[in-house]
């Protein structure tokens, strides 16, 4: 039996993934969806066979019938439509980043808490059920403590038009111009793998210095209304809480790479190396007797929970562990930190 209602609030590509996912799980009713464009809401809620649809968030609370929200707007306004859906007492999904900026996602982590609502970040690779059996195995001592890391984020759409051509369509231009929202690959994908690399340490980032870097990609830096501005690489080299060092990065120019994060994590009894993509996800370690022979074996990794289906937990009232606005906030942190991070040039 459906026991709670949710509204899809944001009506782009990514909300049809919500809506799919919530739709799945008996426990929700998707009633109804709301978008800036109302066209456009109403045409995903006649997709999707939605009872309702808004073109603004005001109308939809105004007159719509949920408890939870499903925040699929563009990163710019996640700020401003949480704290209202907050103050009308809803449970928040909100989508990565949680916020622009860390002052701005503490204030909505804060709100939450005040308010006593469910509220969770969708940090999607805490899907991939090797990241959970890596943190699993760390937790466990099967590698020692941790002396190294290396983690990475890789793309390669400015170099490849697998995805299309960045040079010609709108989607690509705005995230490599500030002045369109974009914050770089850093506040694109940073989150990502920052979560990623912790999450499967067990360990916090407690000191950092970064580097970003924006390349020439078109006469006079621009391509029409584009201003191409914002990072396109960014490295992080980070020490973690147990003492160990680390470098984190992520680029747009990693060549022959569609969408992939990779993750090495070397320890004094033995390493563990973890490679995600959209084809496949490998675990492997090398422990015990393997260390002196160099040799590795793959874990099979039980399947787990997703990241939709933690947030229905959480309205039934379970305490999952899994990735609320506190979390993403202090993530924003990091990257906040990351802009202003940079060394001085030899």
């Amino acid at each position: 039996m459906r026991r709670h209602k949710l509204l899809i609030l944001g009506a782009g590509s990514m909300a049809a993934t919500h809506a799919r996912a919530f739709q799945a799980d008996p426990r929700i009713d998707v009633v109804a969806a709301c978008d800036v464009d109302a066209a456009r809401a109403a045409s995903f809620a006649a997709q999707f066979g939605l009872g309702q649809s808004f073109g603004s968030l005001e109308a939809a609370l105004a007159q719509g019938d949920f408890s939870a929200c499903a925040n699929v707007t563009p990163d710019g306004a996640h700020h401003a439509s949480t704290m209202a859906l907050l103050a009308a007492g809803k449970h928040v999904f909100c989508e990565k980043p949680l916020a622009d900026t860390y002052p701005l996602a503490l204030e909505m982590t804060e709100a939450a808490e005040a308010a006593k609502v469910v509220n969770r970040v969708n940090l999607t690779y805490r899907n991939v059920p090797q990241l959970a059996a890596a943190r699993a195995l760390v937790a466990a001592g099967e590698i020692g403590a941790i002396r190294h890391l290396e983690a990475s984020y890789r793309q390669s759409w400015l170099v490849g038009k697998h995805w299309g051509d960045w040079q010609t369509e709108p989607r690509w231009l705005w995230r490599l111009s500030q002045a369109h929202g974009s914050r770089g690959v850093l506040g694109d994908v940073g989150v990502h793998i920052l979560d990623f690399a912790t999450h499967a340490a067990g360990e916090d980032i407690v000191a950092m210095q970064a580097q970003l870097q924006t390349f020439a990609k078109a006469p006079d830096d621009r391509v029409g209304e584009y201003q191409l501005d914002a990072n396109d690489s960014f490295t992080m080299n980070v020490r973690m809480s147990g003492g160990a060092l680390g470098v984190i990065h992520a680029s747009r120019f990693m060549t022959g790479y569609a969408n992939s994060l990779h993750l090495h994590i070397f320890g004094t009894k033995g390493a563990l190396e973890l490679h995600h993509g959209a084809a496949s996800s490998i675990l492997r370690v090398c422990s015990g007797a393997d260390v002196h022979n160099l040799s590795w074996r793959e874990i099979v990794a039980p399947p787990v929970r997703t990241s939709y289906q933690f947030f229905v937990d959480g309205l039934e009232g379970k305490n999952d562990g899994s990735p609320d606005f506190r979390r993403a906030a202090a993530l924003q942190k990091l990257i906040d930190a990351s802009y202003a991070a940079s060394p001085p040039a030899l």
